[in-house]
């Protein structure tokens, strides 16, 4: 059998404030999205529903 290649099931990402030091990382995976403080070891996690429901309600519209 031939070798294939496979996405990762989730990406992360660093989130940096004004100064470009390290807030956080978040993860976002086909179930939700998790949050790690800088620091810390456990990440907080929202369902995508969840999430859906919070950005609707209190985000603000982006232009694309």
């Amino acid at each position: 059998m031939a070798n294939s290649i496979r996405r990762s099931e989730s990406e992360d990402f660093e989130i940096v404030d004004g100064a470009h030091k390290v807030v956080g990382n978040v993860r976002i995976k086909p179930s939700g999205i998790l949050w790690k403080p800088k620091g810390k070891h456990k990440w907080y996690g929202v369902a995508i529903d969840k999430f859906a429901e919070f950005a609707e309600e209190h985000g603000k519209l982006q232009q694309k």
